[in-house]
């Protein structure tokens, strides 16, 4: 049996070692010190208690900020030793520290590299679930507190068959799925990216995190980052329409007439707005005035046609009819119909565009 004795230099190197890599650890992996600890001592009171018939004397005590790593055995000091797991007798006991005998317990300091392989590995397993475990949750935590928000990201790597994006944000990983990267966007390793978490999820297999760069919300918040006014709520954002690489269609108001809300967003120069268009790599960006009146709202959102008129059809469902000079046809229709739908997504309503003279021509 181990007999009780000072740490040598040795085991005292080896103790600030473990600390040191217990720190370490902790840094790399963003989870708290006493934590992993904690998980460190219950792996190995697991596999030490293997060597005790599995009885329940085993304990193992590991406090980050005064650097103690102790695995301690406490045996009963008997007369007779029935059981040798959990028992000592007095002879061996007065051999390891004769004080124990007048308390009937000894404590009997182990060294857990005298474990044995299979001992050592099932502490090893042991651990890996619980940091795994630790992971998970702060994972989930994480992300949970940046849902429906705008986080900064580096790309790791990009899976040349699938095209998604491994992503590092902080301490953890998520994947870019290829279907919400921009269009045309080529992602390298090492970029800075700014991603929008769309739904974070706790599942069987952990955390699930989806993020998006096609998403309308990463619009808004990058107006939220880059406009102080829309930041304290002074100019509200009310509608956001996206075509993801192409073009976005944003609708802002501000209580105070004396604050032009567009122009606030565009910033002097354009330095607030291009700043966003530079993010979003040259996508257009048209800032309109929202409006309580639909007519209003809608020749706002034709931007930048100039509606001649607007006709409400139907309240339920919304319809109306928007009349544009001849010459500006093609403008209010946009190419493919890109102009007219991203107007009917901003204001919910269904437009039918017509030129003016209400002839299309050929």
């Amino acid at each position: 049996m181990a007999k009780a004795k000072k740490m040598t230099a040795k085991e005292k190197k080896d103790n600030k070692e473990f600390f040191e890599a217990l720190r370490q650890m902790s840094a790399e992996r963003g989870i708290p010190e006493e934590f992993i600890a904690e998980k460190i001592a219950d792996a190995i009171v697991v596999a030490a208690r293997k060597d005790f018939g599995n009885s329940d004397i085993v304990t193992c005590t590991i406090d980050p900020e005064k650097e103690i790593f102790a695995v301690v055995a406490r045996k009963e000091i008997v007369d007779q030793v029935e059981n040798p797991f959990t028992q000592i007798s007095r002879d061996e006991a007065a051999e390891i520290d004769k004080n124990s005998l007048e308390e009937g317990f000894i404590n009997i300091r182990l060294d857990p590299k005298k474990f044995g392989r299979i001992v050592a590995q099932n502490s090893k397993n042991n651990f890996r679930q619980g940091v795994h475990e630790a992971a998970r949750g702060q994972m989930l935590a994480e992300f949970q507190s940046h849902n429906r928000e705008l986080v900064t990201a580096v790309v790791q790597r990009v899976d040349p068959k699938t095209g998604n994006a491994i992503l590092t944000i902080g301490h953890n990983e998520a994947t870019l799925p290829k279907i919400e990267q921009v269009p045309d966007e080529v992602l390298h390793e090492g970029d800075h990216i700014k991603v929008y978490v769309v739904d974070v999820k706790d599942t069987d297999r952990g955390a699930r995190v989806m993020l998006s760069r096609t998403h309308p919300g990463l619009v808004k918040r990058l107006f939220e980052t880059e406009v102080p006014e829309i930041f304290d709520g002074t100019i509200e954002i009310k509608a956001v329409s996206r075509q993801a690489g192409s073009r976005t269609k944003i609708a802002v108001w501000c209580a105070d007439p004396e604050i032009d809300a567009v122009g606030a967003c565009i910033g002097p120069r354009g330095a607030r707005v291009n700043k966003i268009v530079e993010e979003l790599a040259g996508e257009k960006i048209d800032i309109v005035r929202y409006s309580e009146d639909p007519a209003a709202f809608i020749t706002e959102a034709l931007s930048p046609a100039k509606a001649v008129s607007v006709e409400i059809i139907s309240e339920e469902p919304k319809v109306c009819k928007v009349c544009v000079p001849e010459a500006q046809l093609s403008l209010a229709i946009g190419n493919k119909g890109q102009n007219v739908r991203l107007a009917a997504k901003l204001t919910g309503w269904k437009i039918d565009i017509h030129p003016e003279s209400g002839y299309f021509g050929e």
